[in-house]
């Protein structure tokens, strides 16, 4: 633990009210075997163990201090057993700082829906069946009380995940952080659904602890790797408060905060859960970037944040400046010489200019996608490190209030 934003920034009766509640925002560091991690902080997501089309040696100097990747697609390919005989996923890729994994979860959620690969966090209409498929889609993934069955995506072999599975190839792929097994919901599963859901989770999250101790007496020599558990329950107060003291009292590492949050209240659900848990554990929140919803999530007591947007829209020509997000395609950037954002000091904006890039993605060249992945990239990292800045200066507040009135004007 750090310095809590309540302290350091005094927050008027006000802006509490405004808030719902009390603020539970705060800094502090996070140590595992390949270093430190000063939060809040961005985590950048290198899926398959890579950001996508950026070396790790540029995703160290852009300040991201952290690297997450996901074990479902690793243990498809190139599979945990190749990551083990590299030394670990650090190792295998290159990179020398921590490193995390998620258990997988969400895969088996957009998988076995066959929708978007985003969770909608806008949409609450749950009239429909919790099986639903998306049209012209198969489901691919089959959830039981004991794991899931599912079919890859690359080739449609037939596979299981369980609690144990999870753990022993999360184990194996070697991160310092990895996340229990979990079911992730949307918005649209029912509140019949949800209960059943978070019960198995709950159930889950018991086998996952019981394996890793196994695994981890069983591996001597290697590195301790942490381990967190994951809240659902969705929009639900009850669920997410009971979530959060079921969880809470066994003895994970740390807690990752999931599941399907409806964006006008992400607030309100991520204080709910860090009124439950134990204060000196860290709280990270899965799957967010949009500047407003990372200060949401910041004065509310989430300390680290994953997402593959800034990569994502990066690849479409999208590009992060203080004054909003823009694409790079459009014409009026043709002969604009200037870099693609003034005040970064990021590689991209050091060397080129938007002409350029610009150039590169009309030709369809993949380092326009390296350049401006690199630049949203820093614009995310520093706008997270410079709030915990903030929080330590005393002007969180302000800070918060120029920055999102700037972007959103």
């Amino acid at each position: 633990m750090g310095q809590r934003l309540a302290e350091t920034c005094s927050p008027s009766d006000a802006l509490v009210d405004a808030n719902g509640g009390a603020f539970l925002g705060r800094t502090g560091t996070i140590t595992t075997p390949h270093g430190t991690i000063q939060t809040p902080a961005f985590i950048a997501v290198g899926t398959k163990a890579t950001v996508k089309a950026v070396l790790p040696e540029s995703i160290a100097q852009l300040g991201a201090q952290a690297v997450l990747a996901n074990a479902y697609h690793l243990y498809l390919q190139p599979g945990p057993e190749i990551l083990d005989a590299a030394g670990g996923l650090g190792a295998f890729m290159n990179w020398s700082g921590p490193t995390f994994t998620d258990s997988g979860g969400f895969q088996v959620m957009s998988l076995g829906s066959g929708f978007k690969k985003v969770i909608d966090m806008k949409n609450v209409d749950n009239s429909g069946p919790d099986d639903a498929v998306a049209p012209g889609k198969e489901r691919l993934a089959h959830i039981d009380d004991d794991g899931v069955w599912f079919k890859s995506h690359l080739n449609g072999d037939l596979h299981r995940f369980s609690p144990e599975i999870s753990m022993q190839v999360q184990h194996q792929i070697g991160a310092d952080i990895m996340f229990a097994f979990d079911e992730l919901t949307t918005l649209q599963n029912s509140r019949g659904y949800q209960e059943e859901s978070l019960e198995r989770t709950r159930l889950w999250a018991l086998r996952c602890l019981a394996e890793h101790e196994r695994l981890t007496s069983g591996r001597v020599g290697k590195p301790y790797q942490a381990l967190f558990g994951v809240i659902q329950g969705a929009q639900y107060e009850d669920l997410r408060r009971k979530a959060c003291q079921d969880l809470g009292s066994m003895p994970f590492d740390g807690y990752g905060i999931g599941g399907a949050l409806e964006k006008e209240n992400l607030g309100t659900i991520v204080r709910w859960c860090n009124e439950e848990l134990p204060e000196d554990k860290p709280r990270h929140l899965l799957g967010i970037s949009e500047p407003d919803d990372i200060f949401t999530a910041i004065e509310n007591g989430a300390d680290t944040f994953d997402c593959v947007s800034p990569t994502r829209v990066a690849r479409n020509s999208a590009f992060y400046t203080p004054s909003g997000r823009f694409n790079l395609s459009g014409a009026r950037y043709k002969k604009d010489f200037g870099p693609l954002q003034d005040s970064c000091d990021c590689y991209a904006c050091a060397n080129y200019s938007r002409a350029y890039i610009h150039h590169l993605y009309k030709a369809k060249e993949m380092l326009s996608a390296t350049l401006i992945s690199i630049h949203n990239e820093r614009f995310v990292v520093k706008m997270v490190d410079d709030a915990r800045l903030a929080i330590e200066s005393g002007d969180f507040f302000e800070f918060k209030a120029e920055t999102l009135g700037r972007y959103y004007s």
